[in-house]
C-alpha cells in the first residue's frame, strides 16, 4: 500500500517542499531513497524505536522510501515523524481520518515517541501556506514560531501518538494563532539593557549617536574594561526599529540557525553579535564569513580584537 505526505528541505533561508512517499510490500529490507545525507538514512532505527514504544510495530516487509524530487539533498532528523506516520498508514496499522496529503509534517523523533525541536520552522510554514497546504504538523516546541504564519493551520504535537491520534480523529488539537502585527508592536522595543543607562563617557557615545544615525561603522580601541563591550551592547537600542519585513528576515536567519530556542517566535529588535578574534586564521575566517551573513541587513556585529603572540593587531 502507498502512503504519501510532505515535508522541506531548508536551503539559506527559504525552504523546497519534499513528497514523502512509502510503500510497504512483500519482501524484506528498508530502503530509503532520494539522495538522503546519514541522518536521513539513520531515521529507520529512530521510527522503528518510537513506533514500538508507542504500541506500533515496524512492518517485517519490504519497505521503500521516497523523497522526492531526488536530486535536492535532504539533512537533519526531521523527517523522522512523517516517514513513520507514512510507514503506519502504508502497513494499515492506522486509518487515517484527515488526510496525510493536505499537511506538511515535520518532526525529530526520539527513541521513546516524543518529539524534539527543528530548525528552519518559519520558511517552511511560509511555503507550505504559498503551496496551499490547508496545515503544518510539528513539534509542540516550534509552534509559537509557525504561528508568525498566518492562514495555516498550525498543530503543535507532543508525542508520535498525538499525531496519530489527531490524524485517526481521536484527538482535537486547536490550531495555534498568533497575531504577527501585536506580537511586532509590542515587542521591537524589549530590549535587555538601554542606550541611556550609560554614566559618563560622553565622546564615544556622541560618536555612536552619529555613527547610529548615519549608518556609518564604528572602531572602539581601548584597554580591557573600559566600557568597549558594554556601549557596543547598547547601540542597537538606539538604531531605527525594524519594520515588519526586516523582523521576519531576521527570524528566518535564526530559524535557520537553530537560535530562536524553544517556543520562541518573532524577533522584534536588532540582533547583536559579539564575536571575538580567533589566534588561528582559518577558524577566523569561518567565522568571519558566518558572522557577516548574519549580521550584514539587521542587526549590529561587534568584533573584539586582541593581540597574537607575534603583537600583531588583528584587523
Amino acid at each position: 500500500m502507498l502512503s504519501k505526505t510532505f515535508g522541506a528541505a531548508v536551503y539559506g533561508v527559504n525552504a523546497s517542499l519534499i513528497t514523502i512517499e512509502v510503500v510497504v510490500a512483500q519482501g524484506l529490507g528498508f530502503n530509503l531513497v532520494g539522495l538522503p545525507d546519514s541522518a536521513v538514512k539513520e531515521s529507520e532505527h529512530r521510527v522503528e524505536a518510537s513506533l514500538k514504544c508507542s504500541g506500533y510495530k515496524m512492518p517485517r516487509q519490504k519497505i521503500v522510501v521516497n523523497l522526492a524530487p531526488a536530486d535536492i539533498r535532504k539533512e537533519g532528523s526531521s523527517y523522522d515523524l512523517p516517514i513513520a506516520l507514512c510507514v503506519l498508514q502504508a502497513s494499515e496499522q492506522i486509518t487515517a481520518e484527515k488526510n496525510l496529503d493536505e499537511y506538511v509534517i515535520m518532526g525529530e523523533l526520539s527513541l521513546d515517541g516524543k518529539l524534539r525541536p527543528i530548525k528552519g520552522v518559519l520558511p517552511i510554514a511560509i511555503e507550505a501556506r504559498k503551496q496551499g497546504y490547508k496545515g503544518f504538523v510539528l513539534p509542540a516546541q516550534n509552534a509559537h514560531e509557525a504561528a508568525i504564519v498566518n492562514s495555516l493551520d498550525v498543530i503543535g504535537v507532543e508525542t508520535i501518538q498525538q499525531a496519530i491520534e489527531f490524524f485517526e480523529g481521536k484527538l482535537d488539537i486547536i490550531p495555534l494563532v498568533t497575531d504577527t502585527r501585536d506580537l511586532f508592536y509590542d515587542t521591537m522595543n524589549a530590549y535587555d539593557v538601554d542606550f541611556s543607562h550609560v554614566q559618563g563617557q560622553e565622546n564615544i557615545k556622541r560618536a555612536l549617536e552619529i555613527a547610529a544615525a548615519g549608518g556609518h561603522n564604528v572602531i572602539m580601541i581601548g584597554p580591557p574594561g573600559s566600557g568597549k563591550t558594554m556601549l557596543a551592547k547598547r547601540l542597537p537600542t538606539i538604531l531605527p526599529p525594524l519594520t515588519l519585513q526586516e523582523a521576519l528576515e531576521t527570524t528566518k536567519i535564526h530559524s535557520v540557525a537553530g537560535k530562536l530556542g524553544n517556543k520562541s517566535s518573532l524577533i522584534a529588535t536588532r540582533p547583536y553579535r559579539s564575536l571575538f578574534r580567533m589566534r588561528l586564521w582559518w577558524v577566523e575566517g569561518v567565522f568571519r564569513n558566518r558572522a557577516k551573513s548574519r549580521c550584514r541587513t539587521t542587526g549590529f556585529c561587534f568584533w573584539m580584537s586582541c593581540r597574537n603572540s607575534n603583537g600583531r593587531l588583528w584587523r
